[in-house]
């Protein structure tokens, strides 16, 4: 089942990832940039961290790989209900960092140990 579940996650990620409305193909080269990057709500803010608090003891048993694909999947539900904002903030993956920085320090931190990076920026997949 669990094998599934990663299967479902990855294709709805690449689902998304294609999801653009520019027929322009992106420059993987290009650093994210904060043009066009979405304004998150403080309500929107607070629910990306109810949503990432309950799922930080799976991601710490998962493994680093499975941490973060679910991670990935877990923003990428939050950005579809915040508007339908996932390009941009595929585009813009540091606006996360922002955000969880500012609303819920203690848990972004625990994400970053989880996942192994940085920042929660290094663990999006991005456009």
């Amino acid at each position: 089942m669990f094998t599934h579940l990663r299967g479902a996650v990855l294709v709805g990620l690449l689902v998304v990832a294609g999801c653009a409305t520019s027929t322009e193909a992106p420059d993987p080269g290009l650093p994210p940039s904060t043009e066009g990057a979405p304004e998150i709500s403080d309500e929107a803010a607070a629910h990306l961290c109810q949503m990432m608090a309950p799922d930080l003891d799976n991601w710490r048993a998962q493994g680093v790989t499975v941490a973060r694909v679910s991670f990935n999947a877990t923003v990428q539900n939050w950005a579809v209900r915040s508007g339908g904002i996932n390009v941009a903030v595929a585009r813009n993956r540091e606006v996360i960092d922002a955000v969880t920085q500012q609303h819920c320090a203690d848990v972004r931190q625990q994400a970053v140990q989880a996942l192994d990076v940085p920042d929660l920026a290094s663990a999006l997949a991005g456009v």
